[in-house]
């Protein structure tokens, strides 16, 4: 999610009562984290289901990212934090340094992918969604996530290439003489800072408000569409409702407009600090206090653990998924029967564009109207938590 450039620690440290409560909410930070992915990785693995819905794939290798994060990176971060001190030498900081870069950013760029790959469900046409999210392009999206960011990491960290002409400031920061600490610091040129925080959150975030915002215009052109289904469908509407069906298409775009705005908030809130800090600080002569660095750092880490929550527990399918899970395959959480069949049985055209009116057959002989949608509603999309 990331691409780290802190001077993580400023000359002053924490006192024992601050150590304390940031050692309890990193600790609770790190362990929602864990859990969370955790929970997404199983349910998917559990679920056959889950596993037939493309973006999943996408949410798994994201949950798998972020559970690196969360043990591999997060834990060394917050024991240097709190004990004010690094003991594991210097090549273990540099490792450490480039396996968050390479994690945080992996992140980020699979949630770009998944903002494409809902865009392309739930915009276009299922025929085009099928020739755009084949196997093998999803298979080389999914490389893509994890393989440009070791171009961003390991390869310029343990080259040196971000210390070029910082090398005397970054060594001045290395060691506290006053307290006789020695710190894991990753300082960033100028190049490295732009490429690097372009490449790891500005393209992606681009990328993320454009599919993002055609998602929220569909969402509504369809609520418009299926008013007048619903309208088409009952010439002579009761007059006890006249604002149904206004109701009807003003909660489903609050709805879609509610979960862009918190996938889209939780991200900026979370890497957007941390983002504009790492380009403006060379350019200040670096500048910028320890500590604030550390709650930028910290607020990014954050979005590890936020992420199940807003690309998986948002989610009907994933939601039961859990609750069997936790509640060790309690039979009232699965899926229910289905209690009769299924048919489409008219069909109307709007603007072009044909769309079914879908009824369920009851086990007493009669029709209850179920769901009228658009045929060009993409199948995995209403699993979506959209």
């Amino acid at each position: 999610m990331q691409t780290i450039d802190f001077n993580l620690h400023s000359s002053e440290g924490f006192g024992i009562a601050e150590k304390i409560v940031l050692l309890s909410f990193i600790s609770a930070v790190i362990l929602m984290a864990i859990l969370g992915n955790l929970l997404v990785m199983v349910a998917v693995c559990r679920d056959r289901q889950l596993r037939k819905i493309k973006t999943n794939y996408f949410i798994v290798s994201l949950a798998f990212a972020d559970l690196l994060v969360s043990v591999l990176v997060m834990p060394f971060g917050a024991m240097e934090l709190v004990q004010d001190n690094w003991i594991y030498g210097e090549m273990f900081c540099l490792v450490r340094t480039s396996l968050d870069v390479l994690l945080t950013t992996a992140s980020i760029l699979h949630l770009c992918c998944i903002s494409l790959d809902r865009y392309y469900a739930i915009c276009c046409q299922p025929l085009v969604y099928r020739n755009k999210m084949t196997p093998l392009r999803i298979t080389l999206m999914l490389g893509g996530c994890w393989v440009i960011p070791t171009f961003i990491s390991f390869l310029p960290i343990m080259q040196g290439w971000n210390s070029i002409g910082i090398i005397d400031l970054i060594q001045q920061r290395q060691f506290n003489k006053a307290s006789n600490s020695t710190y894991c610091i990753f300082m960033v040129n100028k190049p490295y800072a732009i490429t690097c925080s372009v490449v790891a959150f500005y393209i992606p975030f681009l990328l993320m408000v454009l599919a993002y915002h055609r998602i929220y215009v569909t969402a509504r052109a369809h609520a418009r569409q299926i008013r007048l289904l619903q309208r088409a469908g009952n010439p002579e509407p009761r007059q006890h409702h006249p604002d149904q069906h206004s109701s009807h298409r003003m909660k489903t775009e609050t709805k879609a407009a509610k979960t862009l705005c918190i996938i889209m908030g939780c991200f900026c809130l979370c890497w957007a600090p941390f983002f504009v800090t790492n380009i403006v600080d060379p350019f200040i002569n670096y500048t910028v206090p320890g500590k604030l660095w550390t709650a930028f750092l910290w607020l990014g880490y954050i979005n590890s653990g936020l992420n199940p929550f807003l690309y998986a527990f948002l989610n009907k399918a994933f939601r039961r998924a859990f609750l069997i899970i936790l509640c060790c395959g309690d039979e009232r959480y699965r899926r229910p029967s289905i209690l009769g069949q299924t048919v489409p049985c008219s069909t109307t055209t709007i603007n072009g564009s044909t769309h079914v009116l879908r009824y369920t057959v009851l086990h007493n002989g009669h029709h209850q109207e179920q769901e009228k949608l658009p045929i060009h509603t993409d199948p995995e999309s209403q699993e979506s938590c959209f």
